[in-house]
């Protein structure tokens, strides 16, 4: 057992929260009972995740994605409303981290995303509200942009959306889970033949096939299971 502002104390300090300008609160966003027993973790902090954490008896959610973003309706109202009262009538806390649950050298988002892929990581990229977040690194030895694929949906559980680059092999690789699509031309300035993240813009998908650089979009959830 553990009081959860002790708890909230040491996962701020393990993900390094004051390096970051976030677009939301990092740390606990919703306060419920004091004694931590039993955690349950997940992407989303979303209904039927909050409905898991009640049936589990759970004290504490923690989650990547929570409330209460920039550029966000800020009343608890509507779907909002039901979710907060619904931790709030269980007593369940909510812990949530967001760019430092990327950006973490062993336990974010991308640095996990690498190791269950194969990639060895070479370095970080790309600018944002704090430390980069972007990789880049190299497969073992070179693969087919259908082995890139094939491999994307059997660890991940879903066929990615693959934008072909012509038939360069892919060794190279860099990406950024989530959002990330953004951060394809400096992902290109890098030299690399891949560039993988969780969604996919239509402006994406012309800049693949003009640069010559295969892009895939594997899912934003798929790619963000792994820091939780």
């Amino acid at each position: 057992m553990v009081d959860i502002k002790q708890l909230t104390l040491y996962t701020n300090k393990l993900l390094q929260v004051e390096l970051f300008h976030d677009y939301c609160p990092n740390g606990l966003q919703v306060e419920g009972k004091n004694e931590v027993r039993n955690i349950v973790s997940g992407v989303t902090a979303c209904r039927d995740l909050i409905d898991a954490a009640v049936s589990a008896e759970a004290d504490v959610v923690l989650v990547h994605h929570g409330y209460f973003w920039k550029g966000e309706d800020p009343c608890i109202t509507g779907m909002k409303k039901q979710r907060v009262e619904r931790l709030l009538r269980a007593g369940i806390n909510l812990l949530a981290y967001h760019l430092p649950l990327d950006a973490h050298a062993e336990l974010g988002n991308n640095v996990q995303l690498a190791q269950l892929l194969g990639l060895r990581v070479q370095g970080s990229f790309g600018e944002g509200a704090g430390p980069e977040i972007g990789l880049f690194g190299e497969f073992a030895q070179d693969q087919s942009a259908a082995e890139v694929t094939a491999r994307l949906a059997r660890q991940l559980g879903r066929t990615p959306t693959h934008i072909s680059g012509g038939e360069r092999s892919i060794r190279r690789v860099a990406w950024c889970t989530g959002a990330a699509q953004g951060y394809f031309a400096a992902a290109i300035s890098l030299g690399v033949d891949a560039f993988l993240t969780g969604e996919i813009s239509e402006q994406t998908v012309h800049i693949a096939r003009e640069m010559g650089v295969h892009f895939y979009a594997a899912g934003h959830h798929a790619t963000e299971r792994y820091g939780v």
